[in-house]
């Protein structure tokens, strides 16, 4: 299956460098500033705990007509309104903490000089960009730096009231993980995300969906998706995510702005997605989840495009329900042309790939790669976004119409631009592998995203009879499906048919930057995200880790890799290129057997033998050496604010890009205007 989001989060170049309202026209107000010049903007807003924001750019909005100005303002407010959907699915809590939070942060009065004001500020401030109290990558549950006793005291200031469990669960232990993947567990019950009544376990839900069957078998549904699991009276059942049922509130809202989208849609078939769309949000059956998906995979033509939905799977610890995320696409001319070229030869990466015969697919379809402008993002896209997406998630969508891949290109140049942290000269083994990684590292990053979204996610096919991988590799599909898209980008950099297509100057040493790159973080530097103890848990940490640990370990003893002490300090410098990519190969092949096989057994052995634990002695070096920089290991955007302006019968004349000045007063701000759903769903 996909996994869509490929959130590298450019882990290398982060380290390196609510009731209904009217049908009025809602627009973002408050302080704003104009866009300004690419050379004068100021990508940085602020820094706080682990966490950097930045802002991002919207290239040539002044070249769309208002017609699509409006199709991206329309879809841009169809994702916020359902912005409080994500902060409700992430915890039951989540929506009664922050109300309260932001009443105190807005009405308190007293001093706010102190320590523990400022420790409630950044507590809010990480609420905030996580959409919960969890954290956004670890899953742990965020532990506030003031006591009880000043909360009680903020509470009772400003008159607002927070219940006793939600108040208890900010200080205690419980539901201390978001999402526990660990092994020997109920990952279910153990994890703190909405998706399951508080009785709902791992068999629950396994035997729940072993006995739904698809009217078709050969286009399986794509059972849970958008429902939440829960006991009642002892029997399983299910609550929709649609108009009148779970959500419907905010989907309401969803549903307006959608159809307000499709009377300015480009043309027919991109109109006719939207319509489908919006049939499923109102009915939440899934045959329409497939039917939009058919039709919005086929709708290519139009300069806008959007995802909008329950998607990703991550926060499912059995990767069942999806999350809900919105992210609007303008397309970039430029870029999508020169990168067009990985889907036309699509075919040859798939008959060149180092598989078993009978894992290729005959013909690779409708593989579609676009460099896009984002316009604006919502749910789990934001704060935090990927810079890479590639959907649909279903397999038999994907192997019969194709699949849409895009790279969100003005994010990564606001990651390129943000300034780098000068981690890398500390981290990389010698002058040589700096250098290579100074004038090759940008351009090796932004050809693996493609490779791993248009090639990777796109090749490979399950055997005959063999059940989704949510279904068969259950709580490691994701971090496998991750795992085998990179090793198909890593295996390709560092082929000359990159060079022969003209999207690299010099293949070698493109191939040299990106498996010193990958390699440098999978094993030492993405290890700043966690404390000491930790185990990994996230799907994409642990794809880079099994992958990065596995390569080395079987070249370890033809020196393919030489793990180096210099001065007290670890370093892993790559001896043989050309063998790594052999070895690259032969995991890959037997991760798409893994796949394609449904082998449960070898897929533990894999992520728990490799991907899980963290060799302790290098994550306190690696910790160490990193105090000294001052730059947060994650980063996360706020949002460009679209202005519409209106004439006298309130039609839309124009819509301006603006600015938010603040972290703080973009997330008031939504909290204000996209205030559909009561604390408790």
């Amino acid at each position: 299956m996909k996994l869509s989001k490929f959130i590298i989060l450019l882990a290398f170049i982060g380290l390196a460098i609510s009731c209904k309202n009217d049908s009025k026209e809602v627009n973002n107000s408050g302080k704003t500033s104009e866009t300004v010049s690419e050379d004068k903007f100021d990508y940085v807003v602020e820094q706080f705990a682990d966490l950097k924001i930045l802002r991002y750019q919207i290239p040539g909005w002044e070249n769309l007509s208002l017609k699509e100005q409006k199709l991206v303002y329309y879809l841009t407010q169809a994702g916020l309104s359902g912005r409080d959907i994500m902060w409700d699915q992430n915890y039951r809590h989540n929506l009664t903490i922050r109300k309260a939070l932001e009443n105190v942060y807005t009405t308190y009065e007293g001093d706010k000089s102190t320590a523990s004001w400022n420790a409630f500020e950044t507590y809010l401030k990480r609420v905030w960009f996580s959409n919960g109290i969890h954290h956004h990558y670890s899953n742990d549950k965020i532990k506030p730096e003031f006591d009880r006793d000043y909360l009680s005291t903020l509470l009772a200031a400003t008159k607002t009231e927070l219940p006793k469990a939600a108040y208890e669960v900010i200080f205690n232990d419980e539901d201390k993980k978001k999402v526990n993947q660990a092994k020997g567990v109920d990952n279910v019950a153990a994890s703190a995300v909405n998706f399951y009544g508080s009785e709902v376990t791992n068999d629950d839900v396994i035997n729940f969906y072993a006995k739904k069957k698809s009217p078709n078998p050969s286009k399986p549904l794509s059972f849970g998706l958008n429902s939440q699991l829960v006991k009642e009276n002892g029997v399983l059942k299910e609550r929709v995510y649609k108009s009148g049922g779970l959500y419907g509130e905010a989907i309401d809202e969803i549903i307006k702005w959608l159809e307000k989208a499709q009377t300015v849609a480009e043309n027919k078939a991109q109109g006719d997605a939207i319509g489908l769309l919006v049939q499923y949000y109102k009915t939440g059956d899934l045959q329409t989840w497939d039917d939009y998906n058919v039709s919005w995979t086929a709708a290519t033509e139009g300069n806008i495009d959007y995802i909008n939905s329950f998607i990703e799977v991550y926060n499912d610890p059995l990767g069942y329900r999806g999350s809900y995320e919105t992210i609007v696409q303008i397309k970039d001319f430029d870029m999508s042309e020169k990168m067009a070229v990985l889907s036309e030869n699509a075919q040859w990466f798939e008959d060149n790939a180092p598989l078993m015969e009978a894992h290729k697919k005959d013909s690779v379809v409708g593989v579609t790669y676009k460099v896009v402008t984002v316009a604006g993002e919502a749910g789990d896209a934001s704060p935090s976004t990927p810079i890479g997406v590639n959907l649909p998630n279903a397999n038999w969508i994907r192997a019969a119409v194709g699949s849409k891949s895009v790279s969100l290109g003005n994010i990564i140049n606001a990651y390129n631009n943000a300034g780098s942290t000068g981690r890398l000269k500390e981290f990389v083994h010698d002058e040589e592998e700096y250098a290579l990684e100074e004038q090759y590292g940008q351009v090796a990053d932004k050809l693996h995203t493609a490779l791993h979204e248009v090639i990777g996610h796109a090749s490979g096919q399950l055997n005959p009879g063999i059940g989704e991988t949510k279904e068969t590799l259950k709580n490691y599909a994701s971090t496998m499906e991750e795992g085998r898209a990179d090793l198909v980008g890593l295996y390709y950099l560092m082929d000359p048919k990159l060079q022969e297509l003209g999207l690299v100057d010099d293949w070698e040493k493109v191939g040299k930057a990106a498996y010193d790159g990958y390699i440098r973080n999978g094993l030492m530097t993405q290890l700043i995200r966690l404390n000491v103890g930790d185990d990994v848990e996230e799907a994409h940490m642990r794809n880079r880790q099994w992958v990065s640990a596995w390569a080395f370990e079987k070249g370890e003893k033809e020196g393919v890799i030489e793990k180096v002490t210099r001065d007290g300090k670890t370093y892993f410098d790559i001896k043989d290129y050309a063998k790594l990519r052999s070895i690259f190969g032969e995991l890959l092949k037997e991760t798409q057997r893994i796949k394609s096989e449904g082998d449960y057994i070898a897929a533990e052995a894999l992520v728990e033998g490799y991907g899980v634990k963290v060799d302790q002695e290098i994550h306190k070096e690696v910790l160490q050496r990193n105090e000294q920089f001052q730059s947060a290991p994650y980063s996360g955007f706020v949002n460009p604010v679209l202005v519409p302006e209106t004439n006298d019968a309130g039609e839309i004349t124009a819509i301006k890009v603006t600015q938010p000045d603040n972290f703080v007063s973009q997330m008031i701000d939504y909290s204000k205007q996209y205030n559909f759903l009561p604390e408790v769903n």
